[in-house]
């Protein structure tokens, strides 16, 4: 492969990095302070996709249509903690059972109403085009998802060490009972981080619609690459998570360029080679059930 090339496969894994953080970061949060396997994590992203879609219809806005989408399906991850899964708090199967109902009822859902079309979301104006560096042209939103996961992962790691909210979270995902003895509102604290886990995802689903598109399916495609990077780069770091990111990207893209068929396998190697090497993940802490 050309020098060009390279640089191309590179950009591009860097873009997907920036898309799974999005996705992995929330499953991350919600595994780490709550240990629930959000099977339906997935399900947030297609939603983010699709309402975003719908919206804009209506309102002719891309920017409006991504807050209001982001935050219906936080919305709903709130009441999904809240209503269902706050019931079967330390049945883990239940739990996993229960988003795996949401999986399904979710995936009818989308094939109800968009009948399962398989679409991708517009690309703003003002993102259209190409930046051109030397010889390698690069589509300019696709920089921008690469600069947006960036900024997030840099905020969200200021938020975990230096905030209020970030020290409640790294306690209860040490003790959770200690946490509740401290007089913290558990109950309260579960559903925020829950919501704002979905929302990332559903942001993610939004800006991943552009060029990844939407369709059936996906929900689940994007839950097992976000399950790989939090495996991979290990609970409780959001450096570790963005690290695990662009790996999986890259070796997804690189394995894209020359054996596609084999992409899910080098990435179900990565994951496999990690759990034997380091359990605990590349960045992360070994967490005690």
């Amino acid at each position: 492969m050309s020098l060009d090339a390279w640089a191309l496969v590179c950009l591009n894994a860097v873009s997907l990095g920036a898309l799974l953080f999005l996705v992995a970061a929330g499953l991350s949060m919600i595994f780490g302070l709550m240990r629930i396997v959000n099977v339906a994590h997935g399900s947030f992203y297609m939603l983010g996709a699709y309402l975003s879609l719908e919206i804009l219809r209506h309102v002719g806005n891309q920017f409006v249509a991504v807050v209001l989408a982001v935050a219906a399906v936080a919305l709903l991850g709130g009441l999904m903690q809240r209503l269902l899964i706050e019931r079967l708090a330390g049945n883990a199967l239940h739990q996993i059972l229960m988003t795996f109902g949401f999986l399904l009822i979710i995936s009818d859902f989308a094939l109800i109403v968009w009948h399962g079309a398989q679409v991708i979301l517009p690309t703003p104006a003002a993102l259209q085009g190409f930046a051109t560096v030397r010889d390698v042209r690069f589509p300019v939103y696709r920089l921008f998802v690469i600069v947006i996961g960036f900024v997030i992962a840099a905020t969200l790691d200021v938020m975990q060490r230096r905030t209020l909210l970030g020290a409640m979270v790294r306690a209860g995902a040490d003790d959770i009972e200690m946490l509740s003895c401290m007089g913290i509102d558990v109950r309260r604290l579960f559903v925020i981080v829950f919501a704002f886990g979905a929302a990332l995802a559903a942001l993610g689903g939004a800006l991943g619609g552009v060029y990844l598109g939407v369709y059936p399916g996906i929900d689940l495609e994007i839950c097992i690459l976000a399950f790989v990077v939090v495996i991979v780069g290990g609970l409780g770091s959001f450096r570790g998570t963005m690290a695990a990111s662009l790996l999986v990207g890259f070796i997804g893209n690189l394995a894209n360029a020359f054996l596609p068929q084999l992409s899910m396998f080098a990435i179900s190697l990565l994951m496999v080679a990690v759990i034997a090497i380091r359990p605990s993940g590349l960045f992360g802490r070994r967490i005690v059930a």
